[in-house]
């Protein structure tokens, strides 16, 4: 079967997306095509106000063409890439089947529930090219869980576990052609979940919109595994005890421009946020998690509310402990980061990143002679490893997409 779409040089004069939405021209080098993939059969339980039933696609959209970008130097930016993948949700609570459609605007009602209310939330996952050429997707099951989570915590249906990832499926292999080559970065999975309905006072929209974009990135910092130099942030604070910190909601994040801005504007690389109640015990970086190594015991702060559950903090943690470590969950001091053999932040845009410095109340604090650390570097090598199928995975992460 053979349809025909719109070519990225043709998709500007495409109508914006809206209500129902209509398939667009095709252009004759993409295919519509069946692909079998297993999915061991799982069970998750869906949240009360999570009762969206999804359609699962059995058809994926694939380029076969190459891009001309500069693999040898991707930043961390966004490059508009061929396809994305929309799904709605109406007052019935049920997901629609969704579709791939070209990369463009979409339209919104000045009065939608994400613009006036806040109403939303994303995810951000990763795929990586083999050397094999083929594509694995790194535990795309957790980020659905945590979608699912935050959906309620925000008052939003969620598409299932299992639409989840067919739709993160659908999406990459559209877009396979902008996947990197082993070890020149990975293609960055942006999920999104907001209130798309029109509401005027103080309540949950009527209809919600699951998008998913992608784009080729390198490195998050440009320091790449080079360690990055973090300010203890004194003024403002991340999140607070009974709000949104753990979830994924998309105002955590416009939240810590301000600081992030004012601590790069004197050199630093990122902001290290403290709690909120007693200004002492850690909690996470702008957009990635910490973790503090002392006498090769590895702590983090512990999930209470406040910190979100990374996945590749969680990724790092169970890494860890397979190889030896000891690992603790818990409350961690300012002063004990001062006095860390060694220091790490975790996350899907950087992975593992060393800490080189902190700076405290105007003292700065050097770990390793600026070097990338032991514990950090043993175990970025055994992470990246397994994300990019250069080892056997023998955690059971991976989901390899059939091409």
């Amino acid at each position: 079967m053979e349809l025909r779409l719109a070519s990225r040089a043709a998709r500007s004069s495409a109508p914006p997306l809206s209500g129902c939405l209509s398939r667009h021209s095709l252009s004759p080098w993409l295919k519509i095509q069946n692909h079998i993939y297993s999915m061991p059969s799982l069970c998750y339980k869906v949240p009360s106000t999570a009762k969206c039933h999804a359609s699962v696609a059995t058809s994926y959209m694939e380029t076969s063409e190459v891009t001309g970008l500069d693999w040898d130097n991707l930043g961390f930016g966004l490059i508009e890439t061929d396809f994305m993948y929309v799904a709605k949700c109406g007052p019935d609570g049920i997901f629609s089947k969704g579709e791939v459609l070209p990369f463009g605007p979409i339209a919104l009602s000045p009065s939608a529930g994400v613009l006036n209310y806040g109403q939303g939330l994303f995810e951000g996952l990763k795929a990586y090219r083999k050397t094999d050429g083929s594509i694995l997707l790194f535990r795309p099951e957790e980020n659905a869980i945590r979608m699912i989570s935050g959906a309620e915590r925000m008052c939003m249906p969620a598409p299932t576990v299992e639409q989840f990832v067919d739709a993160v499926k659908q999406t990459v292999l559209a877009n396979k052609r902008w996947v990197p080559p082993t070890g020149k970065g990975s293609l960055y999975i942006r999920p999104l979940l907001i209130g798309s309905g029109a509401v005027l006072g103080l309540a949950p929209a009527p209809e919600y919109s699951f998008i998913i974009f992608v784009s080729p990135v390198g490195n998050y910092f440009k320091e790449g595994l080079s360690p990055i130099n973090l300010i203890v942030e004194e003024k403002f604070h991340r999140a607070s005890p009974g709000g949104t910190g753990g979830v994924k909601t998309i105002g955590n994040y416009a939240s810590v421009l301000k600081a992030q801005k004012v601590a790069k504007g004197k050199g630093y690389s990122d902001v290290l946020y403290l709690d909120a109640v007693h200004d002492k015990y850690l909690e996470e970086v702008s957009s990635c998690n910490i973790f503090v190594v002392k006498d090769n015991v590895i702590s983090t702060p512990a999930i209470k509310g406040t910190i979100l559950p990374g996945i590749t903090r969680k990724s790092i943690i169970e890494v860890a402990q397979s190889k030896g470590f000891k690992v603790e969950e818990r409350l961690v001091s300012v002063d004990e980061l001062l006095n860390a053999d060694e220091v790490f932040c975790t996350g899907t845009a950087v992975v593992v990143s060393p800490v080189g410095s902190v700076t405290y109340m105007g003292k700065r604090v050097e770990y390793g002679n600026q070097g990338v650390g032991v514990v950090s570097q043993q175990l970025y090598k055994s992470l990246t490893s397994l994300q990019m199928g250069n080892v056997e995975d023998w955690m059971g992460w991976t989901v390899q997409l059939n091409q």
